[in-house]
């Protein structure tokens, strides 16, 4: 069972420091807004996860490392806080919907890019060629083993955006788009 609470300024403070190590510089003020809530576990008082001020999932703390997991609202942020091409893993734009529609796997074979500074097990977000926010997932294998590999999984994938649509106009059939977790 957990509790929700709003966070102190001093866990905004260190979930910031967190995401700042993580994701790169700056970006902790970028993707946990000060109103943050927190899901904290009734039994250990552990945080399990970061909320916006809308309740919605930004983050998972994951227990063993104290490092972010994002959710599709939190990669979205994410998205939008970090320059292209940093943590990002370009898919081929002729498989980019194949892999929303299925998305549990991206494979080696279907990867244009990744960011060479990531590594096996670290948190990235799918793009297509043109940027377009896709999914978001874990790679698991290095950046040199994904470009150099023909066959293979690359990335785990967690999450994607259902339909075709850019984040910022709905979609061809005139629908919204809506966050699907895998």
């Amino acid at each position: 069972m957990y509790l929700v609470r709003r966070a102190t300024s001093e866990e905004v403070r260190v979930f910031r420091a967190i995401a700042d190590y993580q994701f790169g510089p700056g970006v902790g003020v970028k993707v946990i807004p000060d109103s943050t809530y927190l899901r904290v576990s009734k039994n250990t008082g552990a945080v399990r996860a970061i909320l916006s001020e809308g309740k919605d999932l930004l983050f998972t703390v994951r227990a063993y490392t104290h490092t972010l997991i994002p959710s599709l609202h939190g990669a979205l942020l994410l998205h939008g806080a970090v320059a292209f091409p940093k943590l990002r893993c370009v898919v081929l734009s002729d498989v980019a919907d194949e892999v929303v529609r299925h998305g549990s796997t991206v494979f080696s074979r279907h990867v244009l890019y990744v960011d060479e500074e990531l590594r096996a097990g670290d948190e990235v977000l799918v793009v297509d060629e043109s940027d377009r926010f896709l999914c978001v997932g874990t790679m698991r294998l290095s950046p040199a083993e994904v470009l150099d590999f023909i066959r293979g999984s690359a990335i785990r994938i967690r999450a994607c955006l259902v339909g075709e649509a850019d984040q910022d106009s709905p979609n061809r059939a005139g629908e919204e788009t809506s966050p699907r977790e895998v």
